[in-house]
């Protein structure tokens, strides 16, 4: 190469660099505009931009965004010329067979629109992306049925029926064709029993956001159909248990779940403790005990054996451990079981639930057999034998000595508790349970009327992590705030304070007189709903329902505003349900809680307990 071509060559070499940036800075430029005119609704002024870089490029999204500027001015025709020229390019996009069809349709001929649409269809071929691409066209279009058509198609063209399962029952249910989607979801379980975990979310989303019952009727009618024809088939009776504890019809679940137990027993026993725990965490405990004693009756071989022993213990304890009167008779039966059981399986890590149970069982309730200080003994050994225990976790022993520490206030050392508080609260300053022993300190000191700090500390935990503390929290503080202002000698907050340490003593009729001489000293304090919450506490623990509901009646309609209202309804609820026998009223309480106070912490529960109430039981497969 001369010395005059080298340098012929460099200009050109230089020019192109020169030139390229600028080009592609140019497009990008018009891109931008053409975008902002597209945005803006200025489509005439978007054409002119994008004809030209689709021209040069032929590129898919100047494309589409080109098409659309065309089918927003009414421009059909030159649409229509677009989509033909990139069909011809692009003959496998079976998608430009949907952009034709819609530009046929928004003319008004349905024929050549249903046409074009056909022929997608027809052109399937056996590339999967090709087929989900057509399919995803027609539902982004709003056409469901093709969307449909074009996955059925692909399946008997390959020939194989499980194809595109999810795919197809997503869009049945969009369609609110809720049997065929139960259809596709067992078909995938005939064949992959597997995938029944993930057919469950999918159903749980979808019933989530359904609010049509027909949802539930269509999965009803199909698995009672498909468990008919076959009975011994194990996903469909592990998906009917499902089922019904979404539809918290947890005594059906569990004979679903022994159903499986009598034939499948290496996977049914598992089935029976998951409906056992769910109807436990529900409150369901007639269903759960039921269920745990089938675990029990399996015997001490069995590998669930001691999960239905602890199971039942806890059961009991739950019932025991609500608002209400217990009997020396009921006491003493659950007291014996939990004897039994410790003398069976030992005092060990395993155990260390149903020792703590024990103890509050022992500490928390009298009898005429047995002195008040000889059962507080007895619990607070127990806890101290779990303390001592090697290899318990740490957060374990905190716990625990929160527990003895409850205990001491109950027994009147009240120095003794604070301690045990404050350790715990050192050892776990950034955690929720040293957040509990904070507010279990601030609580005695409450009760020792030393107000200004309780509260001091009470503010502080308002901006707990945890929504419970953080609840009480504010309750607390918010009485001795109100109260404190309303009267600068504190004298009525004395007193409710001294009711309040003699109610969690278990000295009911002490704690009635005090609250009687608030309200006989006043009339009117902003105490008065505190008290009678106070008073329908002690006659629930008393086993005089009917007056404790006409207390937290009195609530609801005369305080129906203040901080307590909700706790009162909820209590009003639970009353009916459990001891009046009255579910109808019991109902009525749920729902004006949900509609009422939808910021509760009750919420939760009172929707789970209100759908119970309203459920309707599913008929038994026979």
């Amino acid at each position: 190469m001369t010395s005059k071509s080298t340098i012929y060559y460099f200009i050109v070499i230089a020019l192109i660099a020169i030139a390229v940036p600028r080009y592609t800075f140019a497009q990008q430029s018009n891109e931008q505009m053409a975008s902002y005119y597209y945005q803006n609704r200025e489509f005439d002024k978007a054409i002119e931009l994008y004809e030209p870089l689709y021209a040069r490029t032929n590129n898919v999204f100047y494309y589409q965004m080109l098409y659309q500027s065309y089918v927003e001015i009414g421009n059909y025709k030159e649409a229509e010329k677009l989509v033909e020229k990139r069909i011809k390019k692009q003959p496998r996009d079976l998608t430009l067979l949907v952009d034709l069809g819609l530009l046929h349709k928004a003319r008004g001929d349905n024929k050549k629109a249903e046409k074009a649409f056909e022929s997608a269809i027809d052109k399937i071929g056996h590339d999967s992306k090709q087929v989900t691409d057509l399919a995803m066209a027609f539902e982004k279009a709003g056409m469901t049925d093709y969307a449909i058509k074009t996955y059925l198609a692909s399946r008997k063209l390959m020939n194989n029926n499980l194809l595109y399962i999810m795919e197809l029952a997503t869009l049945y249910e969009k369609k609110g064709d809720y049997e065929k989607m139960m259809s596709e979801y067992f078909d995938l379980l005939d064949n992959q029993p597997r995938m029944i975990g993930s057919v469950q979310i999918s159903l749980q989303r979808a019933l989530n956001e359904t609010s049509s019952e027909r949802l539930s009727e269509g999965l009803r009618k199909t698995l009672t159909s498909r468990i008919r024809q076959n009975p011994n088939n194990q996903s469909y009776l592990e998906m009917m248990i499902w089922f019904s504890l979404q539809e918290q019809d947890f005594d059906f679940a569990l004979t679903q779940a022994m159903a499986v137990d009598a034939r499948f027993p290496d996977a049914g026993a598992a089935q029976v403790l998951r409906v056992a725990q769910i109807s436990e965490n529900n409150e369901a405990y007639d269903v759960a005990v039921k269920a745990f004693n089938h675990l029990v009756s399996k015997g001490k071989d069995h590998p669930l054996y001691i999960e239905g022993r602890l199971g039942l213990l806890r059961v009991k304890y739950s019932r025991l451990n609500k608002n209400h009167a217990i009997s020396e008779k009921e006491l003493t039966e659950v007291e014996q079981d939990y004897e039994n059981a410790l003398n069976e399986l030992g005092k060990n890590e395993k155990t260390i639930p149903i020792m703590r149970n024990y103890a509050h069982l022992l500490a928390y309730n009298s009898t005429r057999r047995e002195s008040q200080e000889s059962r507080l003994q007895r619990a607070s050994d127990i806890l101290y034998d779990i303390i001592e225990m090697p290899r318990v976790p740490a957060k374990t022993v905190s716990e625990v000595k929160l527990e003895l520490g409850d205990l001491l206030l109950f027994a009147g050392e009240t120095w003794d508790a604070s301690l045990l508080y404050s350790q715990v609260e050192k050892a776990n300053k950034n955690d929720i349970i040293g957040a509990q022993a904070k507010y279990k300190n601030a609580l005695l000191s409450y009760y020792n009327n030393d107000f200004q700090w309780a509260k001091s500390q009470l503010d502080v935990l308002r901006a707990s992590t945890s929504k419970l503390i953080a609840n009480d929290a504010m309750q607390l503080s918010l009485l001795i705030s109100d109260n404190m202002e309303e009267d600068s000698t504190y004298d009525m907050l004395e007193r409710y304070a001294a009711a309040d340490l003699l109610i969690y003593r278990n000295k009911l009729d002490s704690a009635w007189v005090v609250l009687d001489d608030i309200v006989h000293r006043n009339l009117s304090h902003s105490l008065f709903d505190e008290v009678l919450m106070q008073k329908a506490r002690i006659r629930m623990k008393q086993g005089r329902y009917n007056e404790a509901d006409t207390l937290l009646q009195t609530i609801v309609d005369h305080y129906g505003t203040d901080i307590l209202a909700d706790d009162a309804l909820f209590m009003l609820a639970e009353l009916n349900e459990q001891q009046l026998n009255n579910p109808v009223r019991a109902k009525e309480c749920y729902e004006k809680l949900i509609l009422e106070y939808p910021t509760s912490l009750y919420i939760d529960r009172a929707r789970k307990r209100y759908n119970l109430l309203k459920n309707t039981a599913i008929p038994a497969i026979p």
